[in-house]
Formats: C-alpha cells, sequence, structure tokens
C-alpha cells in the first residue's frame, strides 16, 4: 500500500472519546453521513427553485434546462479525477476540501445576483461535491471492510433523507418570502460538518487504495463484478432517471394538483426505509440475490403503477417502485466493490459515471417519445431498461451459483 495515500494515522494527541474506535471511525462516519444528507439536499433544491429563478432572474425556459448539466458535468470531471488519483493524494485533506468546497458553493448560489453566476457556482459546487463524494464512500469502504454492503446502504439512506427535505427547505423559504433563504439555511448547516472534520484526526484504516495505473485500470475493468455494475447501474439510474424527470408531469391530470406535484417525494420518501432495510439484508442474502429480489419486487410494482393504477393508487406503486429501487446503488456498488477493494476509488467513480449517464441519456429519449406519443407511452417504455437490469442481473446470478 502507497504510503502518499496517507489514510494511516499519525500519533496525534486527541480525546479519548474520538480515538477510542479506530482513531474516530464512529465520528468519521457521523461527519460523511451529515455531509451526504446536507448534499442530497442542496441536489433535491435544484429542480425545486427553477420557478423561483424564473421569477427572480427573468430567463427563457431554455436557460432554465442549464441548471441540471451545469451541477452534473463539474460532479462527473471531479468524481473521475479523484478516482484516478486515489493513493497518491492524502485523504483527509480530499474530503476537507470538498465538504468546504459544497458548502462555499451553495452559500455563493444563494447570493448569486445573476443566472450566470448561479450557474457558475452551481458549476463549482459541483465539482467541490465530486472530490467529496468520490472519497467519502472509498473511505468508508476502507473503514468498514467486513460490512460495505450496510454502510453503503445507510449512506444511500441519509441522501434520501436529505433530498427528501430539499425541495421541503424551498417551499418554506418560498413561504417566507426569499428562496435565497433555503440556500443560506443549507450553507450554515455545514459549518458542524467542517467543524468537525477539522477535529478529526486522519482516519486510521487497514491500508488504502493502491495507487492507479493502466495495468491495474486494465484489471479493474475486466472484473466481472464491475462490468456487471456499470451495465446494471446504467439500466436502474436510467430508470430512475426517467421517474425523477418525467412522474410529476406524468401525475398531472391523474391526481389532483397538490398531490401530482408531491409525486416525486412520495416517491423519495421511500427510499428511506428501502435503504436501511437493503443495508441490512445485503450482508445476509448476499448482493447479488439481493440485486435480483429488488428487481423482482420493481417488476410488478412499475407494471402496476404504470398499466393499472389510477388516482391515489399511483402513489402506492411510486412508493413501491421507490421503496424497491433505492436498494439498488449500493447494493452493486458494494458487490463490485468488494471485488477489488484495494481501488475502492476507482470503482466509485466508475459507479458515479454510468449512472451519470444514465440519468442524462434515458430522460432525453424519453422527451423525444413524449413530443410523439405524450408522456404514458414514454413512462411505458422505461420497462426496457428495468427487463434489461433484470437479464444482467439473472445472468450475474447464475455464474455466481453454477
Amino acid at each position: 500500500m502507497s504510503e502518499s495515500s496517507a489514510m494511516q494515522a499519525p500519533e496525534e494527541e486527541v480525546g479519548e472519546d474520538v480515538v477510542s474506535d479506530r482513531s474516530g471511525r464512529r465520528w468519521w462516519t457521523v461527519a460523511i453521513f451529515a455531509y451526504i444528507m446536507l448534499e442530497g439536499a442542496g441536489l433535491q433544491m435544484r429542480g425545486a427553485v427553477i420557478p423561483a429563478l424564473r421569477r427572480t432572474f427573468e430567463v427563457p425556459e431554455w436557460q432554465l434546462g442549464l441548471v441540471a448539466p451545469a451541477g452534473t458535468v463539474g460532479y462527473v470531471l471531479a468524481v473521475m479525477v479523484v478516482g484516478a488519483v486515489a493513493g497518491r493524494l492524502d485523504t483527509r485533506r480530499l474530503l476537507l476540501v470538498g465538504i468546504v468546497g459544497t458548502g462555499v458553493g451553495i452559500l455563493v448560489m444563494g447570493v448569486a445576483p445573476s443566472f450566470a453566476l448561479f450557474l457558475a457556482a452551481l458549476l463549482g459546487r459541483g465539482l467541490f461535491t465530486g472530490v467529496g463524494r468520490g472519497t467519502d464512500r472509498p473511505l468508508l469502504s476502507h473503514l468498514y471492510p467486513a460490512q460495505r454492503g450496510r454502510i453503503f446502504g445507510f449512506y444511500d439512506m441519509m441522501w434520501a433523507v436529505g433530498a427528501t427535505a430539499g425541495p421541503l427547505l424551498v417551499a418554506a423559504a418560498v413561504a417566507a418570502g426569499d428562496w435565497r433563504l433555503a440556500y443560506y439555511a443549507l450553507a450554515l448547516a455545514f459549518v458542524p460538518v467542517v467543524a468537525l472534520a477539522l477535529w478529526l484526526p486522519t482516519p486510521d484504516v487497514d491500508g488504502g487504495d493502491d495507487p492507479l495505473d493502466w495495468a491495474e485500470l486494465r484489471r479493474i475493468t475486466s472484473q466481472p463484478a464491475v462490468l456487471t455494475m456499470a451495465v446494471a447501474l446504467f439500466c436502474s439510474t436510467g430508470l430512475e432517471g426517467g421517474l425523477f424527470t418525467w412522474v410529476t408531469t406524468y401525475a398531472q391530470g391523474r391526481l389532483p394538483g397538490s398531490l401530482a406535484t408531491a409525486s416525486l417525494s412520495v416517491m423519495l420518501a421511500a427510499y428511506i426505509p428501502g435503504r436501511f432495510v437493503s443495508g441490512w439484508l445485503s450482508e445476509r442474502v448476499g448482493y447479488v440475490r439481493l440485486a435480483v429480489g429488488l428487481t423482482g419486487l420493481t417488476i410488478p410494482a412499475f407494471a402496476y403503477t404504470f398499466f393499472v393504477a389510477e388516482g391515489y393508487g399511483l402513489l402506492v406503486g411510486l412508493f413501491t417502485i421507490g421503496l424497491a429501487l433505492s436498494g439498488m446503488y449500493p447494493t452493486l456498488l458494494a458487490y463490485a466493490t468488494e471485488a477489488v477493494p484495494e481501488h475502492s476509488a476507482p470503482v466509485n467513480a466508475s459507479a458515479a459515471v454510468t449512472s451519470a449517464a444514465g440519468i442524462a441519456i434515458v430522460p432525453a429519449a424519453m422527451g423525444f417519445v413524449i413530443s410523439d406519443t405524450g408522456v404514458a407511452g414514454a413512462m411505458r417504455l422505461l420497462a426496457v431498461p428495468l427487463a434489461l437490469l433484470a437479464l444482467v442481473l439473472l445472468f450475474a446470478l447464475y455464474r455466481t451459483v453454477r
């Protein structure tokens, strides 16, 4: 293992309550979970704040459409770079840069005097978020080498808590008279997280990521578990992205106005218990079996929601879909990480890139279908990535049990 990874703890004088568990392992977990919860809130605030941005900056729809890619581009680039340099840079410093930069970026978004500066701040925030998220989950992987599935599930559960709260925070700020208050409040919430991360010692782990070279990159990308993860995540996150983008539109006319707007929040709320349960189950039934089971639950829920359900039944179906889909990402990532634990950061980067591709491509393709056949036909076409996901996972299960 490379000493330059700087993941071995120095001899520092800190309180016994902090170092009692592997140089603050539990407190580092608290810091990371708090960070990802706040990041999830910031991410889901983007869509909720668009109507307020239109009123404040008086910009056309095509410019408002730049909000999503502005954050995603910076995030993907940063995650890729962090995955490539993992094992060569100080993990603690990278994580601090990500946490501080994300918080500052959110504050700048709140004070931005023009839409162009808002987009620039969003791009910068995405870059720092990529640094943080490219570092935090690999660190958890090394802190909990025997419990990756569980800890990844709990990590994503905390993201879901923030994602559910983010739009509500924007709604409260708008009701108070100024959407910027949501960003000020979220930036303020980063202060104790930064203070905790600054106070904690360098996390003590049994090794860390090995430096990445071309030979190791070829070995990683040839691993069946990593390939399975990449294809399966493209399908599952493409399905999620299509739902995130278009389910509110689908609900219009099928539910009362206020419930149609809240339909996505109902689905996101299911991610909280879903990820808790999947994290708990992953070590008991195995990653591939759990992923197959989650897909098996998603298929009838999807069929009911978009081929049968009417009125309030649509919300029941969406909640069930969210419950099942929520565990897919952490389960598949843990499965791939187990294959090459010494390169958890590149595997994490691969998952982030393929999921970002799925989230970008599938909803965009649906947009063309909607313009020709309507939103109902487009939503039903999401059965295609769902079927591909089932086939990929069944093949992986066959390889596992044969």
